[in-house]
């Protein structure tokens, strides 16, 4: 049965995170959808990283960077997820003075018990090959995708995220990760593409013996063109290379033969990536139609509004130029499809992060391609049960999607 998820996101929230809309499914789930219909949902504390301040490793309002953990038990006792936490960025001063007053700036404001679902419940049914490992959410308040180290001190806003990625792998490591056997790096959206950056770096942590591969959904934010002929996601992220001062800390594979604002785009990093990874991502991401594609200050006549709210609502027009932009996703990964340590599930949905809620990862209507649902095909692809390298048939043709349909009042158009 199709799945359709009605969301609201408030309209401060949208603006506080940066750019026209950047939320990402950990936002949907806290501000949009009611936890207690679940029974049973595991709900894990905050601990903050004391040693972080000595590091200069601090949130962008200079309070302390944290993480959530619920440690493994049994055969997992020794196996660590670690899932670095998405929420948007700030490309701008005005944009990032905003958001350090925010949840995603500060971790005074955050949330401090969240709900573990999908790839970090703790219940076999929901999660059968991870569901008793180390299981850690990397709470995200930097901005930039842990990358960046920097300072503007006429609005006091702290750009750490290198330091806080490097002060939370430190904690990890002291917390027992250092004896891991095997570790997966995760993470959704802004913390998916933060996974592709920081790979081959979680890799380095451990002894060569130790089984490390990552798992990045949502994150294949392409340097695609737009309705109007240009490439309005290349401005944006240009902004947030330059005002986080990501250039140093970005992936020196790709800064050696590209501008920095290039290797803020996943396609120009993962050809040179070692660790094997695995792409989670719709092939009608509806953040990319939404923000990059299609956003407001390129549809100015608000044409595409109507789809972008309700793929059923896109006209013959409309979902060409969609096929097109999933031509291009799959240009961008074929060649690292082709190597065998790597991994991939492009399904034809309009959706957004898929790993996170146990709808979409092991729920008896999740999204499938073929009969494989998500939770088994990155569980295949980890344990080397099988090479998974799953590519769905274009739009409309899969009748198991969970589709994200917004209302007017969303905020977001």
């Amino acid at each position: 049965m199709k799945g359709v998820w009605v969301i609201v996101v408030l309209v401060l929230v949208s603006r506080v995170l940066g750019f026209d809309g950047p939320w990402n499914q950990t936002d949907i789930e806290l501000s949009g959808y009611d936890m207690s219909t679940r029974p049973n949902v595991l709900y894990v504390g905050m601990t903050l990283i004391q040693s972080a301040r000595a590091k200069g490793a601090v949130c962008m309002d200079g309070s302390l960077p944290g993480y959530n953990l619920h440690r493994g038990f049994g055969s997992g006792a020794n196996s660590w997820i670690v899932d670095l936490e998405g929420g948007g960025w700030c490309n701008t001063l005005s944009i990032c003075t905003a958001r350090k007053s925010s949840e995603r700036g500060s971790s005074n404001r955050m949330y401090s018990q969240i709900p573990f679902l999908g790839i970090l419940s703790n219940k076999p049914d929901e999660n059968p090959d991870f569901y008793n490992w180390n299981r850690v959410k990397i709470r995200y308040c930097d901005g930039g995708s842990f990358t960046g180290d920097g300072y503007n001190a006429k609005e006091q806003i702290y750009f750490r995220g290198q330091r806080i990625w490097e002060a939370a792998m430190e904690e990890l490591m002291s917390q027992g990760m250092r004896y891991a056997n095997q570790a997966l790096l995760a993470g959704c959206s802004a913390g998916g593409l933060a996974t592709i950056l920081h790979c081959d770096q979680f890799a380095t942590l451990f002894p060569r013996g130790t089984k490390v591969k990552c798992l990045a959904d949502a994150g294949l934010f392409l340097d695609a063109t737009d309705v109007q002929g240009g490439h309005s996601l290349r401005s944006f992220f240009d902004g947030i290379v330059r005002i986080h001062g990501s250039r140093r800390t970005l992936p020196r594979s790709c800064t050696s033969r590209m501008d920095a604002t290039s290797c803020f785009f996943p396609q120009n990093v993962i050809p040179t990536i070692r660790t094997p990874l695995f792409l989670l991502n719709t092939a009608y991401d509806v953040w990319q139609l939404k923000e990059s594609l299609a956003p407001p200050r390129i549809d100015r006549q608000g044409l595409w509004t109507r789809c972008k709210a309700n793929n059923a609502l896109c006209n013959s027009n409309q979902i060409q130029f969609l096929q097109g932009f999933r031509n291009e996703m799959l240009n961008a990964v074929s060649g690292f499809s082709r190597a065998r340590r790597n991994g991939l599930f492009i399904n034809s949905c309009f959706a957004h992060c898929q790993s996170e809620n146990t709808d979409t990862w092991y729920a008896s209507n999740s999204p499938r391609i073929g009969n494989k649902r998500i939770a088994n095909a990155v569980g295949d692809w980890f344990y080397d049960r099988s090479e998974t390298k799953d590519i769905d048939c274009p739009y409309p043709c899969d009748g198991t999607c969970h589709h994200l349909v917004f209302r007017k009042d969303d905020g977001l158009n």
